[in-house]
């Protein structure tokens, strides 16, 4: 989570401060996932660029794991690989620790365009881990989606909220307070994200039953103990591929 927290987990050998950088030594180091079956999906061949933007936190930047490893990048090469014709551009606001309102400050300054093609927003982490107000993100949850739709060329059906993953199904969650109360709070986070999202026709993707496989799979959770693996991402990928496609042939 945020890593300003410095905690030391001390019956672990990892720090939650670990960089998202391809430098970093405690980065996760593993056999790439299989490539996703796409042969079943097509997407037309585009005359300009296809602009995605990827909105979040700590899972979107995709802390522990390399660059091409988090999940927007593996889902730009997937949809590149549907046809190679098409030239895609992902650019992503997200960084660990971030809340609802960090994320809506960020969006703010960096003032980015009303151009993309494709939105993914998964924010709410954090307010949970840092205990902040359950009412504060049902303010700024429905801000940051009003914001995804304006950027997404004031389209909702260019935006896809995707679910908060449960760390409570990992090492760090299984040491960090109540698993089971972390797992009921994120329910109530993603039960209002995906209310709101479906009273208002906007796509709402779960992921988290598949972070909810961590404890029995370990190979789902990233060498710090506590973030997804890209074998997660890419299983997150996969799930999301078809949605995303849909979204570009509308």
């Amino acid at each position: 989570m945020r890593t300003t927290l410095k905690i030391i987990v001390t019956f672990f050998s990892y720090m939650l401060t670990t960089a998202c950088s391809s430098e970093n030594p405690n980065m996760q180091s593993s056999t790439p996932p299989p490539a996703i079956n796409n042969s079943s999906l097509e997407l037309p061949t585009q005359s300009g660029t296809i602009n995605y933007l990827a909105l979040g936190d700590s899972y979107t930047i995709g802390q522990s794991v390399c660059t091409t490893c988090r999940f927007p990048e593996q889902l730009k090469q997937s949809l590149r690989n549907i046809n190679l014709q098409n030239n895609f551009s992902l650019e992503i606001i997200a960084q660990t620790g971030w809340t609802t309102n960090d994320l809506i400050s960020a969006i703010e300054s960096k003032n980015p365009t009303t151009k993309y093609d494709l939105v993914t927003l998964l924010i709410g982490v954090n307010n949970q881990y840092q205990r902040k107000n359950f009412s504060l993100y049902e303010k700024e949850f429905p801000e940051l989606v009003t914001k995804a739709i304006s950027l997404a060329k004031g389209d909702k059906t260019n935006v896809i909220v995707i679910s908060i993953p449960d760390y409570a199904y990992t090492p760090f969650g299984q040491s960090y307070g109540n698993p089971a109360t972390i797992s009921t709070e994120i329910d109530r986070y993603n039960a209002f994200a995906k209310s709101y999202c479906e009273s208002n026709g906007i796509l709402f993707l779960n992921i988290t039953d598949i972070s909810r496989q961590g404890l029995n799979n370990t190979s789902l959770v990233a060498n710090d103990g506590l973030h997804p693996s890209e074998s997660a991402y890419h299983l997150f990928t996969e799930r999301l591929l078809p949605k995303a496609v849909a979204v570009l042939k509308n």
